[in-house]
């Protein structure tokens, strides 16, 4: 598999690459490591933040070899924006030292213009994934386009602490439990 618009590159022994997979976030000794700050900032599992972490080290690969702008998906895109709160460590080591350039990251000026930008430029990246590892993206952390930019635009972020998350289908179940209930009662009251 061929994409005209990566160039070519000896993987996996390019510099960059090398240099990626040696590569720890944030200082060795810190009593909360990127990890496990990664994960429970977004209430994950520690195995959860340790691939997002890959991938992320695959994104900034890719923003290296790559002829054209990449967009990450949305979990690389929390480690990216956690990596960028390491600003010494971000700016003064992993961009000179590591991929041997600045990776600005650049959000949305918001519009249709450019959510269609954004939409071809992360299909591209997930194009130029496929190319440069020979293997598709892990769809749990690459969702297809469509998905990552065009899913509900008044979505959030919960955190944990601030409320729960309950799936459709378990609250149609308890409101239909709790309205069963509720008739029970009445027709109990009723009765006595």
């Amino acid at each position: 598999m061929s994409d005209p618009d990566v160039m070519p590159v000896s993987y996996p022994g390019h510099p960059v690459r090398i240099a990626l997979s040696r590569y720890i976030i944030g200082p060795e000794d810190a009593a909360l490591s990127f990890t496990q700050r990664l994960a429970r900032e977004n209430g994950w599992t520690a195995v959860r933040a340790a691939r997002v972490i890959e991938e992320y080290r695959r994104f900034c690969f890719l923003a290296v070899v790559a002829a054209h702008p990449v967009t990450p998906s949305d979990a690389v895109d929390q480690a990216w924006h956690l990596h960028l709160t390491y600003s010494r460590d971000y700016w003064e080591r992993f961009c000179p030292d590591v991929l041997g350039r600045p990776l600005h990251h650049g959000p949305t000026a918001g519009g249709g213009a450019e959510q269609a930008r954004y939409f071809d430029q992360y299909a591209d990246t997930l194009k130029s994934y496929e190319s440069v590892f020979g293997e598709s993206p892990p769809p749990d952390l690459w969702p297809s386009a469509d998905r990552r930019l065009n899913d509900d635009p008044r979505a959030r972020r919960i955190h944990p602490r601030d409320g729960i998350v309950i799936r459709k289908s378990i609250l149609i179940a308890l409101l239909a439990l709790a309205a069963l209930a509720g008739g029970v009662c009445v027709f109990l009251w009723q009765g006595a």
